[in-house]
This record gives structure tokens, C-alpha cells and sequence, in this order.
């Protein structure tokens, strides 16, 4: 004991004697690239997510009808039990105390349950609401992409010698010919 004393005793005056400045960064930090070490907690650690999850399954069992049947059973079952059983066994006396605490107690917990399941849907629809916007913004630049390629080949279209305006113009070629020709032979016979 008083070994580890005297030793103790002497890392301190090493301690308080250290230099400072550049030797001084040889002294023992707090590393950030490595985790902590734990630390105790005085609370149980949970996992959010398990218990998350747990909610939701208690809040979908308690909108559902068969939560209200059986809630049901059981209260005819109490009521009933504490009003035609013998003295000695009824477990709760008029105007049922104990029920009420019971229904008060389950009212109790049931509610945060159910808001941290739809606070947890609420987490998901906005996620969901803020892909689908991400989404949507894609789609309307690709349709606009889209629309201005199909403007700029219709322009580039419109340039282009298609079938039928060259056949319009053959036409008007073949009808300029005749009319030369109607035009020049009227005029050799004017010239005889």
C-alpha cells in the first residue's frame, strides 16, 4: 500500500512539473480518431428502433376490433365476477376501483404508444413526401429536356427535304416546263 502511495505521490510531481511547449504535446490527449471507451450509464440502454417497432405492433393491435372484443370480454368478465362471485373471492368491491385503475392504467400507456407509432409514420411520410419531390423535380427535367430535343428536331425537321415537298416541287417544275413550252411554241407560230 504504501508502495503504490509513494508511486502515486511521484506521478503527480512529474506531472505538475512537465513542460510545456512542444514536449508538452507528448503528454497523453484525447485521441479523435479512435471511440470512446464505455462509460457506465445509470439507465438501461434500449434500442430506439426495437422499441420503435414495438409500439407500432401495440398501436396497430389496439385499432383493431378485436382489441375492442376482448377489452370487452374482460370487462363483462370483471364486472360480472365482482358482482355474482361470493364475498370472500371478488377482487374489486362497487363502484369498481380497481377496474378503473386498470382502464386508466392501459389508457395511460396506450396513448404515448400509439403517438410515438404515428409520430414514426409521420418520420416516414415525410421521407417518403421529400423522394417522391426529388423524384417529381427528375421527372420534370427530363420532360423538359425532352420537350426542348424534340423542338430542336422538329426545327431541324423543318429544314430537311422531305419526300412529298420534293415530289411538290417536281411537280411545279414539270408545270413551269409545259408552260415554257406551251409558251415558246405559241410564239415560234406568232413568228410564221
Amino acid at each position: 500500500m504504501r508502495g503504490e502511495r509513494a508511486a502515486e505521490r511521484s506521478s503527480e510531481r512529474g506531472r505538475s512539473a512537465a513542460p510545456s511547449g512542444a514536449s508538452a504535446l507528448t503528454r497523453s490527449r484525447v485521441r479523435l480518431d479512435q471511440p470512446r471507451p464505455s462509460r457506465r450509464k445509470l439507465l438501461p440502454e434500449y434500442d430506439p428502433e426495437a422499441f420503435g417497432r414495438l409500439s407500432e405492433r401495440v398501436a396497430r393491435f389496439l385499432g383493431t376490433g378485436r382489441f375492442i372484443v376482448w377489452m370487452t370480454l374482460v370487462i363483462v368478465v370483471w364486472v360480472l365476477w365482482n358482482i355474482f362471485a361470493p364475498d370472500h373471492l371478488r377482487f374489486d368491491q362497487y363502484p369498481f376501483i380497481f377496474l378503473t385503475l386498470m382502464l386508466s392504467l392501459q389508457a395511460s400507456y396506450a396513448a404515448p404508444l400509439i403517438l410515438l407509432a404515428q409520430n414514426r409514420q409521420d418520420d416516414r411520410d415525410r421521407v417518403t413526401h421529400e423522394q417522391d419531390r426529388k423524384q417529381n423535380e427528375r421527372s420534370i427535367a427530363d420532360t423538359e429536356y425532352l420537350t426542348r430535343e424534340i423542338a430542336a428536331l422538329r426545327m431541324g425537321l423543318g429544314e430537311v427535304a422531305t419526300r412529298d415537298w420534293i415530289r411538290s416541287e417536281f411537280q411545279d417544275l414539270i408545270k413551269e416546263m409545259d408552260e415554257r413550252r406551251l409558251f415558246q411554241g405559241e410564239s415560234d407560230e406568232g413568228d410564221r
